[in-house]
């Protein structure tokens, strides 16, 4: 039986409860201060043999400018920004490992990198201006920490009032923690989705406009998967079974994607395992912050397998995939099963005694319904474009709430502007909660959408001490004001 679509918007009722991942999340991490500033590193003249084998060197990862083919020849490359030496840096580790990198500041504009979707120490989110002074054009910062989950995340730049020209220049990453025994696949593919607004001569058009702001955001005119313009070929023995991790980490483009051709199971949502479906009409919504892990067998024969293909005008394929070389012996192969779960998540969400606020997203331009296709110029403060609960976000704005360690948090939010929005929860990951409150939709997310004048409600344990954001993920709208904070005490 084919399972519903999991991104829809639930109806009172839809779903039963669903008894949660079992284990607990007991993390140890000691409480940190708002801002808090991590203890600088010694220099390596500095280091005792005591320093140097209880922490070994982070590796340097530098973000600099380089050029990119985003349009054929004669034009010339694009003068954009990325992380390392690769267009799109994947970074892999094991479950259980620390990430440990030095990250070099060798732009011209303040950084400093979100590690999306990992449920953090506090003080390695990479918020700039909240939990760590930003890194400074020439400087570095060492991110320390070991992920808890195994997953598919995203790295972003996120700097309080300057994260949308880092991202739209080229800035993202993703960072795999593969489980200690994964699913035995015969390839498992990174996708990471950018897209680049450049003018006719592929030059990268200017960054600041509110006017895209108070809209939809910058939306690119080039699409890229890995650095390289669609549709990306992709090639596999016939009969292989292949991980798709598919990731957006557009400055505004949401999209909706569906697969011509190919039987794909959803096995993760925003790097949380789920039972495996099928999705409803084969589509899946693909917000900016959002990752599937996708689970495919190609067909037995050899020739083309099919496609992911975004349902923008009459459907641009972002991926063809190419079944090709001898078959892969298929013998005694299980059929597709869901992913190892991760243990340390919360064992209970008792709804009951939980802290509950409401909050009410406002601001931007509206839609003017005179004149189709029409809006108001924005008129107003260029850094307050956006607000919850009346107030733009500001780094030293005190939390909405504070909440003490463990405690459970219900937040109902209303989207009272004229665009969808999408949220995302750091250092948590949270249940999308029946609009009735009588149960949940049967995964963990950690990025939500709520279409223009709806509501939705989301529930978490917050077991994550510091200060947190719940921030738009349209990286205009973060940097004009759409985010707020709370604190873990």
């Amino acid at each position: 039986m084919r399972k519903p679509d999991p991104m829809a918007q639930p109806e009172p009722g839809s779903f039963s409860r669903r008894s949660l991942l079992a284990g607990s999340a007991a993390l140890a991490l000691l409480p940190l201060p708002a801002a808090a500033q991590v203890i600088p590193e010694k220099s390596p003249a500095e280091k005792t043999p005591a320093d140097r084998a209880a922490a070994p060197e982070p590796k340097p990862l530098k973000a600099a400018p380089a050029t990119l083919r985003l349009k054929p020849e004669p034009a010339p490359e694009t003068a954009v920004w990325r992380l390392g030496e690769a267009a799109a840096p994947i970074l892999r580790i094991k479950l259980g490992e620390a990430v440990r990198l030095r990250v070099e500041n060798g732009t011209d504009k303040l950084l400093s990198l979100h590690w999306h979707g990992v449920r953090n120490a506090n003080a390695m989110d990479g918020v700039g201006g909240v939990t760590q002074a930003p890194i400074k054009p020439g400087d570095s910062f060492v991110y320390g920490f070991t992920p808890p989950d195994a997953g598919t995340f995203l790295i972003r730049p996120l700097v309080v009032g300057g994260s949308s020209e880092p991202s739209g220049r080229g800035i993202a990453g993703l960072l795999i923690v593969e489980e200690p025994a994964p699913p035995p696949v015969d390839g498992d593919l990174a996708l990471l989705l950018q897209d680049w607004r450049l003018d006719e001569a592929g030059a990268l058009q200017p960054f600041g406009q509110v006017a895209f702001a108070a809209a939809a955001g910058r939306l690119g005119s080039v699409v890229t998967l890995n650095g390289t313009p669609i549709p990306l070929g992709l090639e596999a023995r016939p009969g292989s079974r292949l991980r798709l991790r598919l990731a957006n980490a557009c400055n505004a483009r949401g999209l909706r994607i569906r697969f011509d051709g190919l039987k794909a199971y959803v096995a993760a949502v925003d790097g949380q395992p789920t039972d495996t479906f099928e999705p409803l009409k084969a589509t899946l919504p693909l917000a900016p912050g959002t990752r599937y892990d996708l689970l495919v067998d190609l067909p037995a024969q050899a020739g083309p397998a099919g496609a992911i293909t975004a349902l923008i005008g009459q459907g641009l394929p972002l991926a063809t995939l190419t079944a090709t070389g001898e078959p892969v012996a298929q013998a005694g192969r299980a059929a597709i099963g869901s992913l190892p779960e991760n243990k340390r998540l919360p064992a209970e969400i008792r709804l009951q005694s939980a802290l509950r606020r409401d909050l009410v997203l406002t601001g931007g331009v509206r839609p003017d319904k005179t004149k189709p296709g029409a809006e108001t110029p924005y008129q107003g403060d260029p850094a307050k474009v956006w607000q919850v609960n009346g107030a733009s976000g500001a780094a030293g704005a005190a939390p909405l709430f504070s909440v003490k360690r463990g405690g459970v948090v219900v937040l109902a939010i209303r989207n009272d502007t004229g665009f969808i929005q999408s949220l995302h929860l750091h250092g948590h990951v949270f249940r999308l909660l029946h609009q009735l409150d009588d149960g949940w939709e049967p995964y963990w997310l950690d990025t939500v959408q709520i279409p223009e004048g709806r509501s939705a409600q989301i529930a978490f344990v917050a077991d994550n001490p510091g200060r947190w954001l719940l921030s738009a993920t349209v990286l205009e709208r973060f940097d004009t004001g759409l985010w707020t904070s709370f604190e873990v005490t």
